[in-house]
């Protein structure tokens, strides 16, 4: 994984990605650069029923590229459902899932398992192997692939530094606290330089600074990678910080950490919100916090919703 601190490229707005895709083909030629305009993932039209609850409804959205789509929703909305969708856990009951621009609800399970080469996973749980040091955790799906171990180690050196673990190599993942071990499993999921990640509940039973910590190497693949990613979270507090920090370059060439001044509407990062399967929300924080919806305002608030 290479990190270029040298340039910052403002990705293009989800409305202005999502109008310019929607243009015939036959209108010109693909140009340089056509490729941003394709979305990262893209629901259309999607049903997904569990035991005769209709868990999603007739959803569509898309995830441009080098956005965060923060999904949120009521305890069993639908939100690990739209991951596992995305991964082929589950094919829907109707309409189509794109990643990248394949669609993949009829893709046979070798098809599948190449397109999930493209996308990273931090899974609430860590998914971490207890018996292998955090050297080896991150470097499992490198040896996997047999390759020499020079290039596994410089890979596995600059995923770690990337998530400030390099000091703790030989350690076991029992041995770090909770907001590293999290870290070590943004790590592994970054193994092959995907270009899109999902993640469950990434700051769930961290501390602040832990949290604080996470949010901002999701903020850098944002902006220094224009990785896209999926954040499923029902904290208020990591969808703030989300939507109010990037990354800037200093007149010394320094990357920093910025707030935008409580404006809340970055447009490489937007929400999502659902309740009974549908979207009832899609666009800004400034502009979820404005919302006149009481469903919305309750959960804003953190009043306790009931299971959809």
């Amino acid at each position: 994984m290479s990190i270029d601190q040298s340039s910052h490229e403002q990705p293009r707005s989800p409305s202005e990605a999502s109008s310019l895709a929607a243009m015939p083909s036959a209108v010109a030629e693909p140009q340089p650069g056509d490729e941003l305009l394709i979305p990262a993932i893209e629901f259309r039209n999607v049903d997904f029923v569990y035991d005769d609850h209709r868990v999603l409804d007739s959803l569509s959205f898309q995830v441009a590229k080098g956005e965060i789509k923060i999904i949120l929703s009521g305890s069993g909305g639908g939100k690990s459902t739209i991951l596992k969708l995305v991964l082929g856990l589950l094919k829907p009951d109707a309409g189509q899932i794109f990643i990248d621009g394949e669609e993949i609800t009829e893709l046979e399970e070798l098809e599948l398992q190449r397109v999930r080469n493209k996308l990273g996973m931090v899974f609430q749980e860590g998914a971490l192997f207890d018996s292998l040091s955090v050297y080896d955790n991150v470097a499992y799906r490198l040896h996997e692939r047999e390759l020499p171990e020079e290039q596994v180690e410089e890979e596995v050196r600059s995923l770690l530094q990337f998530v400030n673990l390099e000091d703790e190599l030989e350690k076991l993942p029992s041995q770090l606290s909770g907001g590293m071990q999290k870290r070590l499993s943004i790590a592994r999921a970054l193994v092959g330089d995907p270009r899109i990640v999902l993640f469950d509940e990434p700051t769930v039973g961290l501390d602040p600074p832990s949290t604080g910590k996470i949010c901002d190497l999701i903020i850098q693949l944002r902006d220094l990678e224009n990785v896209s990613s999926m954040v499923v979270t029902h904290e208020m507090d990591v969808v703030k910080y989300l939507t109010s920090e990037y990354l800037g370059v200093t007149d010394q060439g320094k990357i920093e950490f910025k707030d935008d001044g409580g404006k809340l509407c970055l447009i490489n990062t937007n929400i999502l919100m659902l309740r009974n399967g549908r979207a009832i929300f899609s666009g800004t924080s400034k502009e979820l916090i404005e919302s006149t919806d009481r469903y919305i305002q309750d959960f804003i608030r953190g009043t306790e919703l009931l299971p959809e």
